[in-house]
């Protein structure tokens, strides 16, 4: 196991000079480094400077780390720099730069951390951990500016399930797919057209919204709540209209968003599954076989649907989302009700009346219309082998 690379009470209370170095825990590991304060012209720069060329160049992630040369994350590929191996001075001063004493305390006793930070042009989530090389950072990119519904050109019956006055909505897919953008769009939709009290719950808070037709209140674990547990077992007594719970991370938290979906709630929620019947399947998972039954019934009341998504590169090199999307309807409830699952994807490839697209109709689409090649389609495919029968189908 790797030791830590500074002290118990690094930050010092007071800066070092120039002639100073920081005392690490292993000097083994840091001796004959230069010290941050005399870094020569050669070294990485300052970590405000590293998220603004992220940002200038519409990169998604930093990834940082000791023993490692800094990294983007560039439309889905990561992407190296020229900037020399990180040293523990280094890393020293970015974290400085974005985390309190106790915070970094916090990370040095449980070797993780999750929070964010905002500079003048971007706010980022943080992520910390331990590795075998030493520590290391993630910096996920959250644009101040929220793009709306429009803006994203998401689907019509996104914004239909956005102005449904109770019921669960899940946005899903993979880290990197965009759930959060998507999430904030339909908040932003909720913020801009209708009268409602908007409450999020999550660790980290992304998007930050501004209120405006509706009143908007963000609470961060860590910072405004100690638990998430309780943090939503009290929102229900804070007269939310809508609630924006993070993750639904296990039976407890989805116990308490079927409940408030039931009792006059819209609810949100998230969760790393790649389509919708997926989805569905995970959220009847987190409960045992006597369960089964109670559950799937107050699954099939509570859902309005489900929003599957994921990110592919395009052919003019930018990346466009392509969708799974579950509507409950009543033929969809009473399957969910029943365990039929295999029939809800059958009735999704069959309704896009109501507004329901499978992820294969959606990639083929996205072929048809030349933004994406149809190698890049099938590879990202579920079902790999029906889209390039469909593909070859329309040629």
């Amino acid at each position: 196991m790797s030791q830590p690379i500074f002290p118990p009470n690094f930050p010092p209370q007071a800066p070092k000079t120039a002639s100073e170095s920081t005392a690490p825990i292993s000097r083994s590991s840091t001796e004959g480094l230069t010290p941050f304060a005399e870094a020569s012209p050669g070294v990485s720069p300052n970590l405000e400077e590293i998220v603004r060329i992220a940002y200038q160049k519409g990169h998604s992630d930093v990834h940082l780390g000791v023993g490692e040369v800094p990294r983007f994350r560039d439309r889905g590929e990561m992407r190296s720099t020229d900037w020399p191996v990180t040293d523990p001075e280094r890393f020293q001063g970015w974290l400085q730069e974005i985390l309190s004493a106790n915070q970094i305390d916090e990370f040095f006793r449980s070797k993780e951390f999750d929070g964010s930070h905002t500079f003048s042009f971007v706010r980022v989530r943080i992520n910390l951990l331990d590795s075998l090389r030493g520590p290391a950072m993630v910096l996920r990119l959250i644009p101040q500016k929220i793009l709306t519904l429009e803006d994203l050109k998401l689907p019509d019956v996104l914004r239909e399930m956005a102005a449904k006055p109770k019921g669960l909505i899940m946005v899903t897919g993979p880290t990197g797919s965009g759930k959060s953008t998507t999430l904030a769009a339909m908040i932003d939709w909720i913020n801009r057209n209708e009268n409602r009290h908007i409450l999020t719950i999550e660790d980290p808070v992304e998007f930050v919204h501004e209120s405006k037709q509706s009143l908007v209140r963000h609470r961060e674990v860590g910072q405004h709540t100690l638990k998430f547990h309780h943090a939503l077992r009290a929102a229900l007594r804070e007269d939310p209209d809508v609630i924006l719970i993070g993750e639904i991370r296990d039976q407890e938290t989805l116990a308490t968003a079927l409940e408030a979906s039931q009792t006059g709630h819209l609810v949100f929620g998230t969760l790393h599954t790649n389509s919708a019947v997926k989805t569905v399947e995970r959220v009847l998972g987190m409960y045992p076989p006597e369960e089964q039954e109670s559950v799937r019934r107050s699954l099939s009341e509570s859902l309005l649907g489900v929003i599957a998504q994921g990110l592919l590169r395009t052919t003019d090199n930018k990346r466009a989302a392509f969708h799974d999307i579950l509507i409950n309807t009543d033929a969809c409830k009473d399957y969910i009700q029943r365990g039929a699952l295999d029939e809800v994807e059958e009735i999704m490839e069959k309704s896009g009346f109501d507004g329901m697209v499978t992820a294969n109709q959606s990639l083929l689409a996205l072929v048809e219309q030349g933004k994406v090649e149809p190698e890049q389609a099938v590879s990202v495919s579920l079902k790999p082998n029906e889209l390039a029968q469909s593909i070859r189908g329309r040629n």
